[in-house]
């Protein structure tokens, strides 16, 4: 069943929610700004490799948070336009609240949200789960990167289609998605393909695949359920059999 969290219990099983994290971890939120002990959390967890993405809307990291973003392997962050939803996923719970991440709004505004289990509220977690993968899917990934910009551009902001870019003035820092960052990759891979992208040996990623019920076992052959359909796969049939291509953004 549900739970119903106020201010303070939802903090608190947000940080639990990313702490037992053992397979994969979505965090969406408007605002891109992490308190020091998300931060610690989000560490430990890309030392476990476990797959994290994070989905925002508008970007508020100083420029040593952009470096610190950078160099977590396991973590890719998506643009998400007109976003506000709050929303925070692993394997076996997620939370719907009024919390941004950012510190603030965690010591001083009163807050509510919603606690889901997956074992208690399949259905209620797999339509929530759902949703995050469309909001992923409809979302820019962006890798973070510095670079410094002169004083007579410090003060000033520009937007094109194809990428975004925010300044801070106090730094004359700019954050800029590369220009293939920005592009949705929505390109197919091989199990064993996609298994070297995340850095996993090509049976660990199976064993991934069918924890999250993306594949099942049939007659001893691995076979694309309707959840890996969903969540992006599709079935082929080559010279050796059927196999199974995955959009190389897809959350596991």
């Amino acid at each position: 069943m549900a739970k119903f969290l106020n201010s303070s219990g939802t903090t608190y099983h947000l940080e639990e929610l990313i702490k037992n994290a053992s397979d994969r971890l979505i965090i969406i939120s408007p605002y891109l700004k992490l308190n020091e002990r998300i931060k610690e959390l989000l560490e430990d967890r890309n030392r476990l490799k476990i797959d994290i993405r994070i989905v925002y809307g508008k970007n508020d990291l100083h420029p040593e948070e952009i470096n610190w973003l950078k160099n977590l392997t396991f973590i890719r962050t998506s643009f998400c336009k007109n976003l506000h939803a709050k929303c925070y996923l692993n394997e076996n719970e997620c939370i719907i609240t009024s919390l941004n991440l950012y510190e603030f709004s965690q010591v001083n505004n009163n807050e509510m949200g919603v606690l889901i289990y997956r074992n208690e509220d399949a259905k209620l977690y797999a339509d929530t789960y759902e949703e995050a993968q469309r909001i992923i899917r409809i979302s820019d990934e962006v890798r973070m990167s510095l670079e410094k910009v002169t004083e007579s551009d410090s003060t000033t902001e520009h937007q094109t289609d194809s990428s975004r870019k925010t300044v801070n003035t106090n730094s004359n820092a700019t954050i800029t998605p590369s220009a293939e960052a920005v592009t949705p990759n929505y390109s197919k891979l091989t199990t064993a393909k996609l298994a070297k992208e995340r850095g996993f040996k090509t049976q660990e990623l199976n064993d991934k695949l069918l924890a999250a019920g993306y594949l099942e076992t049939q007659e001893g052959e691995l076979v694309l359920t309707d959840a890996g359909r969903a969540a992006g796969g599709t079935s082929k049939r080559g010279k050796f059999g059927e196999f199974c291509l995955w959009d190389s953004g897809m959350v596991i």
